[in-house]
């Protein structure tokens, strides 16, 4: 499957045809809360590890890394009240 992206840049289409999912190391009983990701040749997919079947969510290749940072830094924590 394809997946069209429309950005500054202009459209090009994402490679969604995920085959290897992982898990995360950190995915341990009993919640098993985490989630799943998968490559392909131009794009990572993500999806919640307790419901493979509903959407995933879909990055361009070069979106990944700053995703990650971003995470990483919690950037995207709620404020924290005074």
């Amino acid at each position: 499957m394809m997946y069209r992206m429309d950005n500054q840049a202009g459209q090009h289409e994402l490679d969604t045809s995920f085959i290897e999912w992982r898990k995360s190391s950190f995915s341990n009983p009993p919640d098993n809360q985490c989630v799943e990701v998968a490559f392909s040749t131009n794009a990572v997919g993500v999806r919640d590890s307790k419901n493979p079947d509903h959407a995933a969510l879909v990055f361009d290749q070069k979106t990944w890394p700053a995703l990650l940072d971003r995470c990483t830094t919690r950037a995207f924590d709620p404020p924290q009240p005074r």
